[in-house]
């Protein structure tokens, strides 16, 4: 047993986070819409979470606003925006092959060569 507090105001930002993306999972909604969904995350909650989520995104539609890139890597479809305009559109095999914005925060993020953008 713990003591979660009002509001769950003793629970760190991570554990708040899992629990809303169990209570999403629960609903098992048609439409799944997941806002920086791991950002609260430690890298190995993150990998736990982002496997679960993993499972739970088949076969549904699911809408993935991310900075962390590794959780949109199996998309189907990314929509990169910059400055609120649409910069590039494509699976993150094309978009690293288009060499941009994208590819350039995926080499950041994930230890790789850097994409040089002009």
């Amino acid at each position: 047993d713990s003591m979660v507090g009002e509001r769950g105001a003793n629970l760190s930002g991570g554990q708040r986070q899992r629990i809303a993306i169990a209570r999403a999972i629960l609903r098992n909604p048609a439409l799944l819409l997941l806002d920086e969904a791991t950002s609260a995350l430690d890298a190995e909650s993150e990998r736990i979470v982002q496997a679960a989520l993993d499972q739970v995104m088949k076969d549904r539609t699911t809408l993935v606003i991310a900075h962390r890139l590794a959780t949109v890597l199996k998309a189907d479809r990314i929509v990169v925006m910059d400055k609120g305009r649409i910069e590039a559109i494509g699976t993150h095999a094309e978009l690293m092959k288009q060499g941009g914005l994208y590819a350039h925060l995926a080499a950041l993020q994930f230890d790789q060569p850097r994409i040089n953008l002009g």
